[in-house]
């Protein structure tokens, strides 16, 4: 128990806590660790039977609410305690001193637990960085040989793509051009009939169409087409189909 309690003194207190209100053991208990900041945490042995002991004088009484004890200060004890006020005051006094010593005390546990803390903080990192400054410094250096090879393997990618695009470009031209001959538009030699003068002309459309569907695929494979740009680009083929078959067949 704290020396603050001598001889009689938490019976003293006991009354004074009760006087303020009605309370259960339990929350007298928590109001004495509240006031001496958790140093000072009486059991429920050492409360209890001294609650016993003040009923049995006639100091206080007790009710059962919700199946527990709740004590009450009776008429003999608010009594007793005015009876007492001088020495209740100088007991405050010696509680609140107490208080004081012991916030100061935890204060200053703090402040060393802080201080030392710092210090075994500083000491590590001042071993980290002595320890590891050549290591930093390698690593420092992979990092940059990493940079590198990653800079010069994205260099040969972009290099491979664009040679992939470009084959694949002139693979679409043959397999457009071919598919067209087998309509029945062979391109013919000079010196030709109307006729096939015209077949000429539009085996040479089938070429063009060819390179357009080369040169669009060829674009589309360095892009990420989403849902929206291929609304757009649909679009734009309805458009140009419209306008062509406007152009060569004017009569519809």
């Amino acid at each position: 128990m704290s020396p603050v309690f001598g001889h009689g003194r938490l019976r003293l207190y006991l009354l004074k806590l009760l006087e303020e209100s009605p309370r259960h053991g339990y929350e007298v208990i928590r109001l004495l660790q509240d006031r001496f900041l958790g140093v000072y945490s009486p059991s429920p042995g050492t409360i209890y039977p001294r609650l016993a002991r003040l009923e049995e004088e006639g100091l206080v009484t007790h009710e059962v609410v919700d199946g527990k004890k709740v004590f009450t200060l009776t008429d003999k004890g608010r009594a007793e305690l005015n009876a007492r006020l001088d020495e209740l005051a100088d007991l405050e006094r010696e509680i609140t001193a107490s208080v004081q010593d012991i916030a100061r005390e935890v204060k200053e546990d703090v402040r060393q637990t802080v201080r030392s803390l710092r210090h075994e903080l500083t000491t590590m990192a001042r071993n980290i960085n002595h320890e590891t400054t050549g290591s930093a410094r390698d690593t420092r250096e992979e990092w940059k040989r990493q940079r590198d090879r990653q800079k010069a393997e994205w260099s040969r990618q972009k290099q491979q793509w664009k040679a992939e695009s470009e084959r694949w470009k002139v693979e679409w031209q043959r397999i457009w051009t071919d598919t067209w001959a087998m309509t029945g538009f062979p391109t013919p030699p000079n010196g030709t009939t109307d006729d096939e003068r015209a077949t000429a002309n539009d085996a040479e459309l089938g070429q063009y169409l060819a390179d357009f569907v080369a040169d669009v695929r060829s674009e589309a494979a360095d892009t990420r087409l989403g849902d929206d740009d291929l609304a757009a680009c649909k679009a734009v083929l309805d458009e140009a189909a419209a306008r062509l078959k406007a152009i060569l067949d004017p009569g519809d």
